[in-house]
């Protein structure tokens, strides 16, 4: 999936059931927070055309960077990685 980055993407809404907040870090950029309050990656909003899609980024300390988890078409499956893949 190849996506260009904007600026003007507004806030994802979560779907119920999924137990995380949206913190904003800049345009179309969000912290994911879990329950206790631990980031547990970013959320970047991308868009081609007039589709969304969602890149998962996780802080990886070893590499002093962040490491792209993914590109989804669906805001729920970037949120699964983030989740998930620990």
């Amino acid at each position: 999936m190849t996506l260009t980055d904007t600026t003007a993407i507004p806030r994802p809404t979560i779907p119920p059931g999924v137990p995380v907040q949206l913190l904003e870090a800049a345009p179309s950029l969000w912290r994911v927070v879990d329950r206790s309050g631990r980031v547990i990656g970013h959320l970047q909003a991308l868009a081609k055309g007039g589709a969304v899609g969602y890149r998962a980024r996780r802080f990886h300390a070893a590499s002093r960077a962040f490491l792209d988890l993914g590109d989804f078409w669906s805001l729920s499956d970037a949120l699964d990685c983030l989740r998930f893949a620990r």
